[in-house]
């Protein structure tokens, strides 16, 4: 009972990416199929209109595809923070125990595809695209994990899950400190003064929606204008967000025992609509009820749906559209080493450090998860669409050719990721655990 109970929540999270992963396959395609019909032309102006606000004293417009690379890709990252503060705190990556499966594995899936990268890569210009095959896409591997069902055990859906995380937090650090612009150190300043704001008022226990977003706005648009890639904001707002509750579930329970009393003794038998009375008490149960969420978690609660089913697709939607008739200016070197470094940068360098650091009893694997498993989830961790294609308009944002090329690259790297993946998880169900 309690391991279904503490499950629960996980199960959740992975049927809302495994959704998020259609959609987001759906989005591509529509992508792709838009920018290469005769319509192709509406697809790439409707993405460079420009939209802001302009008065007579101040001037803020930006084209459609900044808005959302830059400001929907912010709440995005938002809850990958938030996320990521849930796992270090109280989740899968708490103890050193915890983190040193997933740890190890996320490490040989960024370390060997930079390594892959460099040593392939045999152009200077493009040799700033090294950190575009890092991170893992986990709505897609999810997605495809979750339709092999109970051929793989939920301890995988878990470990990727987990490294995926890791990976996100690897490629967040990437941005920050190698592909933001030059810095203006006041308004960064200016940024973090008032993150640390927020985080005195959480450290004392304050919390308040209305001025996390005021303040929320304000840090992003500073950071935009400091030359850190505002996307970076979402992250560090995310850590301001408290954890605990401000009621424990005793004095919950104490007032919801009260709160019913209220209601069933203020009762009007016979009529369709509650009384003044009772609407007070409910009233005082949403209070209550309010103060016994953890703000983290209630956040985060509110904003996946949103960003699995809106942001993620309207992303994919905005980025996927590469023009395939147009290819003879794509640097097919780039594509190709992207694509190396997706398939056989992850599959070998995650199965290989795992298995080694198993054999030298640093870490614990578990008894459900076999070799094959082990081997088919890390060719799942190769499909690197959503970070992988944000970095590459990072790395290469003066160079449209070099986009193109690794957004391509990043399409078939992870197709190819995908159909290798699958099939080695399904041919390994039925094999024996690791020992």
């Amino acid at each position: 009972m309690i391991r279904r109970v503490f499950l629960t929540p996980f199960q959740k999270f992975v049927k809302i990416e495994s959704f998020s992963g259609i959609l987001l396959m759906f989005a591509t395609v529509l992508a792709l199929v838009w920018a290469n019909s005769p319509y192709g032309d509406v697809y790439r102006a409707l993405w460079q209109y420009d939209l802001g606000v302009v008065t007579e004293t101040f001037e803020f417009k930006k084209p459609l595809i900044l808005w959302v690379n830059d400001g929907l890709m912010a709440i995005f990252f938002l809850l990958i923070g938030l996320e990521i503060k849930r796992e270090l705190l109280i989740g899968e990556l708490n103890t050193p125990k915890k983190i040193a499966f997933p740890l190890v594995g996320a490490l040989g899936g960024m370390l060997v595809p930079v390594i892959f990268f460099l040593l392939i890569n045999q152009n200077p210009e493009t040799a700033k695209g090294w950190g575009i095959p890092m991170a893992t896409d986990i709505a897609f591997s999810l997605a495809i994990l979750n339709a092999l069902g109970s051929r793989v055990p939920l301890s995988l859906k878990i470990f990727l899950t987990a490294f995926a995380i890791v990976d996100d937090i690897g490629a967040v650090l990437v941005i920050a400190i190698f592909y933001s612009g030059n810095i203006n150190i006041t308004l960064l300043l200016l940024a973090l003064f008032m993150l640390a704001i927020l985080y005195v008022l959480s450290y004392k226990g304050i919390y308040s929606k209305f001025i996390m977003f005021i303040f929320g706005v304000v840090i992003w648009f500073l950071f935009l204008k400091s030359g850190i890639h505002p996307t970076i904001a979402g992250i560090l707002l995310a850590f301001s967000v408290p954890i605990r509750q401000k009621i424990d579930t005793s004095k919950f329970l104490v007032e919801l025992e009260n709160v019913y009393s209220n209601i069933k003794n203020a009762s009007i038998l016979k009529k369709p609509i509650l009384s003044h009375e009772q609407i007070q008490h409910i009233d005082n149960l949403n209070d209550w009820s309010a103060k016994f969420q953890s703000p983290l978690q209630h956040l985060e609660h509110s904003l996946h749906g949103w960003v699995a089913y809106f942001v993620i697709p309207i992303f994919a939607l905005a980025n996927a559209g590469v023009l395939i008739s147009g290819s003879g200016n794509l640097d097919t070197a780039l594509v190709i080493n992207i694509v190396i470094c997706l398939v056989l940068g992850k599959g070998i360098g995650i199965t290989s450090i795992v298995l080694l650091v198993q054999k030298l009893k640093w870490i614990e694997v578990p008894s459900d998860i076999s070799i094959k498993q082990i081997i088919g989830v890390s060719f799942l961790a190769g499909i690197g669409f959503t970070m992988a294609i944000f970095i590459g308009s990072l790395a290469f944002s003066t160079t449209p050719e070099f986009i193109d090329s690794a957004k391509i690259g990043i399409l078939i790297g992870s197709f190819i990721s995908a159909i290798i993946g699958y099939v080695i998880l399904r041919m390994g169900a039925q094999t024996n655990a690791v020992t």
